[in-house]
């Protein structure tokens, strides 16, 4: 997610009328969207009431004149894909898109914003007289489940390299250490028959490490991602986005568990049943096909 100084009016015209001052935008396609909202594309839009037209829309979150919150869904996504490639590289731009591309205006935001519009009240959800959908409102930050596991594995996509430096190398080693092709060694994820997964990072540091060692949750996901690669399941479970030049980042989600891997590196989980818990599983000599064939699948991303 970017966020944006992009208006559809001004700051003194938001304060003024009904229009809109945009805080950020955010893609809803198949090979991009708010992991908030789903597992899988088709969920995703769901969840907004949406219909999955492979061509996904733009989510354009922010307040109106009185601070309402509100959450506008247009067509273009070009358009929205070009204020966020802009506010990505620190520049201004005005996110203005044409009344015809709009879809439709929900009260609320899917997910919490760090900024608020100047110039209007607090942010609050509109008062709609109990008409339309209820508003839209981000996951409990207190809990555990499907929603704040898929955030988790959000931030990790985003910042890969930086959870990666939290990777114990002795035990995983960075490709290209252990002088195995691929960067194999350590402790190795063999698929979902024989995998050794390593100690969890992040919630709870106190548990025994053992306790992930042939975890029957990474087993599972592991068997329901290989599965994926003979039944290939609905748009936007496997996403693939740009690493470097031969490399991919994948993002694949299932029903209880994300997965976030470089296609030349590790494999990191999240699972519903380890609250704020982070497994990684090494490369051995089955992840890497494994990462290739789910990369051959995937919604591809610039």
């Amino acid at each position: 997610m970017s966020d944006g100084e992009g208006t559809v009016a001004g700051a003194k015209d938001a304060a003024a009328d009904d229009a809109l001052l945009v805080l950020t935008a955010m893609l809803l396609t198949p090979s991009r969207f708010p992991g908030v909202l789903g597992d899988d594309y088709v969920a995703a839009c769901d969840a907004l009431a949406l219909e999955p037209y492979e061509e996904g829309y733009g989510l354009i979150l922010g307040q109106d004149g009185e601070g309402a919150r509100w959450t506008v869904v247009v067509e273009d996504t070009s358009q929205v894909a070009v204020a966020i490639a802009a506010w990505d590289c620190g520049m201004e731009h005005d996110l203005s898109p044409d009344e015809r591309s709009m879809v439709c205006a929900l009260p609320g935001w899917p997910m919490d914003l760090a900024v608020s519009a100047p110039g209007v009240p607090d942010p609050h959800d509109p008062d709609t007289d109990g008409e339309g959908p209820a508003p839209l409102a981000p996951p409990d930050a207190e809990a555990w489940g499907p929603a704040q596991r898929r955030l988790g594995a959000d931030e990790i996509t985003a910042q890969w390299s930086a959870w990666r430096e939290q990777i114990d190398d002795a035990q995983f080693p960075l490709p290209g250490t252990t002088g195995e092709p691929g960067g194999g060694g350590g402790a190795e994820g063999r698929a979902a028959n024989d995998i050794d997964a390593g100690n969890g990072t992040g919630g709870d540091q106190e548990n025994d490490p053992s306790r992930f060692l042939r975890h029957p949750g990474i087993r599972r996901a592991l068997s329901e991602a290989t599965a994926y690669t003979k039944t290939p399941p609905p748009p936007g479970r496997i996403r693939s986005s740009y690493a470097s030049a031969d490399v991919r980042t994948l993002r694949v989600d299932g029903p209880g568990w994300s997965m976030v891997a470089r296609t030349d590196d590790i494999a990191l989980f999240l699972l519903d049943e380890e609250p704020g818990t982070v497994i990684p599983v090494g490369r051995g000599t089955s992840l890497p096909g494994l990462l290739t064939a789910l990369d051959g699948l995937a919604a591809q991303a610039p």
